[in-house]
């Protein structure tokens, strides 16, 4: 059997395969070695019956997750897996090249993240090439559900936001300022906080107002990132992995038009396709 895991800082997507065929699959809370420790981790594992229950069938293990870029985080990843996985062979990557292959597989292009992070990257067909992008969720994100929930409760903090929309919030989420400013630079995962008003985002994305922060949003990432991937690769396509990008993928091509860059495919969980592309490798 082999696991192939998929993980935001939100979510990990799981998938249990043998014998060419997925026999499980779901969901945990997100994996992410940048701002959990070992402990954390490890409890989280053990919290989940498919895990348990299988923990000793499981030969190989691909773990992708946000976080997980450095050699350090990854060993951090490897030794708590290994812990649990006490039969397994465990490969930990990042986020980014585990979005390329399941867009890409072996062929080269742009590859672009827009979840609950944001990032891009050149992928040659075997590795995505280092560059100064992947800043986090204080530094940079742009686009993403993280970035997209700061706008939001700085507007509402700031009543920016129309009263209609904010009365909504309210509606849906206990707030006020105390508790934004604690959650956000007292909890553990203010990363967790943040992209918490994905649905509420994606629910009002009519009203002219969000319109506006999440069309902004994308086009703060389209400069930020594509514009610079575009010039040193020209002839690239562009893919897109994450949730923001599927949701908001005609605005994202509208976003993408002005620079005339060539998008290829979109893709909102690359867990499904990262499966199939290590169930051949394993045949």
């Amino acid at each position: 059997m082999i696991a192939v895991i998929f993980s935001g800082s939100r979510y990990a997507d799981w998938r249990l395969a043998e014998k060419g065929r997925i026999a499980f699959g779901f969901r945990t809370s997100g994996i992410n070695p940048y701002i959990q420790d070992e402990r954390y981790i490890l409890q989280l594992l053990n919290k989940n019956t498919n895990l348990i229950n299988n923990a000793e069938k499981i030969r190989k293990i691909y773990f992708f997750g946000a976080g997980a870029s450095s050699t350090e985080r990854q060993e951090k990843i490897e030794k708590v897996f290994q812990q649990f996985f006490k039969n397994a062979k465990i490969k930990v990557s990042h986020d980014v090249l585990a979005s390329a292959i399941s867009t890409f597989g072996d062929e080269k292009g742009i590859i672009g993240i827009i979840g609950s992070g944001s990032n891009a990257a050149y992928y040659t067909g075997k590795k995505v090439l280092e560059n100064n992008f992947g800043l986090g969720y204080i530094l940079a994100d742009e686009g993403s559900t993280n970035w997209l929930g700061k706008q939001l409760l700085k507007d509402f903090l700031t009543e920016v936001m129309p009263s209609g929309l904010r009365e909504k919030l309210l509606l849906k989420h206990a707030l006020d300022r105390k508790t934004i400013l604690e959650k956000t630079y007292n909890s553990p995962n203010p990363n967790i906080f943040l992209t918490s008003f994905a649905d509420f985002i994606y629910e009002n994305r009519d009203d002219a107002y969000m319109c506006q922060v999440i069309k902004n949003g994308l086009s703060k990432y389209v400069k930020t990132y594509l514009v610079p991937l575009s010039e040193q690769y020209p002839d690239a396509v562009f893919n897109f992995t994450g949730s923001v990008a599927d949701n908001y993928g005609e605005w994202l091509k509208d976003a993408v038009k002005e620079y005339h860059l060539p998008i290829g495919m979109i893709v909102k969980e690359p867990v499904q396709n990262l499966v199939k592309y290590y169930l051949n490798k394993n045949k």
